[in-house]
Formats: structure tokens, C-alpha cells, sequence
């Protein structure tokens, strides 16, 4: 599997040019994953190297289907990154949900797991704003929200996909003051 390193410049060369505020907002991402790579029962290098690559499918290199979290999955996996990695990038903040309001059901082919390790991925995009900067879970799908109006699927599926992101961000701020970990991060 490619290291972090590689993982790191592929998202940089498909992200950085294309795309730069969606660049600033996967580094923070995958920052505040090393910080979480502490956490007990979080496995580090998938959840890392998954948080660095999350989004590549927002990219004009990568996108094919326009639902970011399958593109970015297809093309990893082309890539040499192995299935947990391109799982946890397929399913990350729930994205689930948002396939089936789409109508798409290749997610099928990615195992959801469900284990600290997601829900530390699913924490990291929630706390982390377009740019990067550092925000909490309710501006963050506030913001979305606003971005893309009541009536775009995105939207929909933050009506019906809040409980579990809502969840799996409780756990993961449960684990983190468990290991003596702040929840509180001000890095940008």
C-alpha cells in the first residue's frame, strides 16, 4: 500500500491547483486525524491516509459519477490503496445516506465499518470548515446547508444523515476525553 507520504502528494496534485480551498480543508482534516490517531481502538495509518484522501473526488481529475466519496473510492483503488482505505473513504461522514437519495448503489462493493476508527474520520470532516479552519459540527452542517440550499440532495441528506454523523462525533469526543485528549482544537 502507498505510504502517507504518497498519499499526501496524490491529494495534493489532484486537489491543490483544482480545487485549493478543498485542498486547505483536506490537510486540516488529516491533521486533526494525526491527532486522533491516539485515541484507543483507532487504528492510525487508515484513519491518516484516509483523512488525507476523503475528498480526491471532488476532483476534475477524478470525478466520474459527481458523488465524491465513490470517485474518490474507484480511483484509490486503481491506485493501489487497499480496501479499508478506500472503504473508509467511500463511506466517510455518512455518505451512505446521500448514495441512495442519489440513486447509486455501488457503495455496496465498500465495507462500512463501523468502529472508532470511521467514526474518528467522520469527527475529523465535521470539525474542520471549507478552508480548514477549525469549527464545530453544527456550523459546519449548517454551512453546508447554506452552501447548497434546502433542496439539494446534499442538504437532504444532512436532514437525514445528522443523527449518525451526530453519533459518531459523540463517540469519538467520548473516546478523546477518555484518553485525556481535548476536543477542542484551534490549528487551522
Amino acid at each position: 500500500m502507498p505510504s502517507f507520504a504518497d498519499a499526501r502528494a496524490l491529494a495534493e496534485l489532484t486537489l491543490a491547483d483544482h480545487l485549493p480551498d478543498r485542498w486547505l480543508h483536506t490537510q486540516a482534516v488529516a491533521r486533526e486525524a494525526i491527532r486522533l490517531a491516539a485515541v484507543p481502538d483507532v487504528d492510525r495509518e487508515p484513519l491518516i491516509t484516509a483523512a488525507v484522501l476523503h475528498d480526491v473526488g471532488y476532483s476534475p481529475v477524478v470525478a466520474r459519477t459527481g458523488f465524491h466519496p465513490l470517485d474518490g473510492a474507484r480511483f484509490l483503488r486503481t491506485r493501489g490503496y487497499d480496501r479499508r482505505v478506500t472503504a473508509l473513504v467511500a463511506h466517510h461522514s455518512g455518505a451512505v445516506v446521500e448514495a441512495r437519495l442519489r440513486g447509486l448503489d455501488a457503495l455496496d462493493q465498500y465495507d462500512d465499518e463501523a468502529t472508532p476508527t470511521r467514526d474518528a474520520l467522520w469527527y475529523c470532516d465535521a470539525v474542520r470548515g471549507p478552508t480548514g479552519l477549525p469549527t464545530i459540527p453544527d456550523e459546519r452542517w449548517a454551512e453546508i446547508r447554506r452552501r447548497y440550499g434546502p433542496e439539494h440532495v446534499v442538504s437532504r441528506f444532512l436532514d437525514e444523515a445528522e443523527p449518525q454523523l451526530r453519533a459518531a462525533v459523540d463517540r469519538t469526543r467520548a473516546r478523546m476525553a477518555a484518553a485525556g485528549i481535548d476536543p477542542v482544537t484551534t490549528t487551522p
